[in-house]
């Protein structure tokens, strides 16, 4: 029998990165919007990093995809290993422990070099991408039509609340609130199915962690967490922020071409997920599984990044980065991690 995945439970009244409703973003009501707007942009610059209140998403369904995905990881190593990952421009399937190493290198030879001392990522995956992309299937279990239902479903509603986002995003840079819609149309996003297992206590050691320091590489990622923690940001003096779990919240963060869009206004923060925190008063010899989801929200692939109206003209210095394609972009990344 499938372990039951720990669903999202509060454990902070005092967060440290910022929250934001996303209901006046969700009905665009003039009185309010512009605000939510404008808070949504204001934590982006600072933290690169918050919390989104309100979800549209129902507690129901996540509930059901935290419980599918345990039963995933749970099923023998043959049948996921049947299910592997292929390719960077693919970017579906199953990823067994260690296979991929989290890194803010560009190149292989980087990513080795910078996590050579960690070990490998104590993690497994499954992704799942849109469903009617030519030539790039997704890599469904045999049989398994709940599964996919479920998934899929999951996918279309996080594909339009990142529409959703963008068009705050936009209406808070003085754009076209529609000024992204043609750059999210397509769907080029990545579901991703998380599974960190119970390891001792002492796989902590010299410096290991389940999730090595990096950026993520889009737009903006939606992170469904479950109550166990790790997840931590970086702040710019080089310490970190513990991001709580919070129930009924989706800690959102901006990507490195999100980052690139505004050249260089919002920040792409660097984050790991470490040591879990321990309960207090107990001396614990092993450390629980933790669950998460990832939807990681992507410009469609045939798009190309450059830097926005606004954010580099008469005296902000110029565009810091040349224009570039998102899907090479998204794929040069995985490309070194893999």
């Amino acid at each position: 029998m499938a372990p039951s995945a720990v669903l999202p439970q509060s454990t902070s009244s005092d967060p440290a990165l910022p929250l934001v409703s996303l209901a006046p973003l969700l009905a665009f009501d003039p009185s309010a919007t512009p605000s939510a707007a404008q808070s949504l942009l204001s934590a982006l610059k600072s933290s690169g990093f918050l919390y989104l209140t309100d979800s549209p998403i129902s507690p129901s369904l996540l509930s059901h995809v935290y419980n599918l995905s345990a039963e995933f990881f749970a099923r023998p190593s043959e049948e996921k290993d049947a299910l592997a990952w292929t390719t960077p421009r693919a970017n579906r399937g199953y990823s067994g422990m260690g296979m991929e190493k989290t890194s803010l290198g560009m190149s292989k030879e980087e990513v080795e070099k910078e996590r050579g001392g960690e070990g490998d990522d104590q993690k497994e995956s499954f992704e799942i991408g849109r469903d009617n992309e030519d030539g790039q299937p997704n890599r469904w279990p045999e049989g398994d039509t709940e599964f996919r239902k479920t998934m899929m479903d999951f996918f279309e509603q996080c594909k339009q609340l990142h529409a959703v986002v963008m068009k705050g995003i936009a209406l808070a840079l003085n754009l076209d609130p529609e000024f992204f819609a043609d750059f999210v149309r397509q769907g080029d996003n990545t579901l991703r199915l998380l599974h960190y297992p119970s390891v001792p206590a002492g796989a902590f050691a010299n410096g290991r962690v389940r999730a090595g320091l990096h950026s993520d590489y889009g737009s903006i990622t939606l992170l469904f967490q479950d109550s166990r923690g790790g997840l931590q940001v970086e702040r710019e003096d080089g310490g970190f922020v513990d991001v709580t779990p919070i129930e009924g919240t989706i800690v959102m963060n901006a990507g490195d071409l999100l980052s690139r869009w505004s050249n260089g206004l919002i920040h792409s923060t660097r984050h790991r997920v470490v040591e879990p925190p321990l309960k207090m008063g107990k001396d614990e010899e092993w450390y629980p599984p933790r669950y998460s989801v990832a939807y990681f929200c992507n410009p469609d692939f045939d798009r190309t990044i450059e830097a926005l109206p606004g954010t580099w003209e008469d005296n902000k210095g110029g565009k810091k980065w040349e224009p570039i394609n998102s899907g090479d972009y998204l794929e040069q990344r995985l490309s070194a991690t893999y």
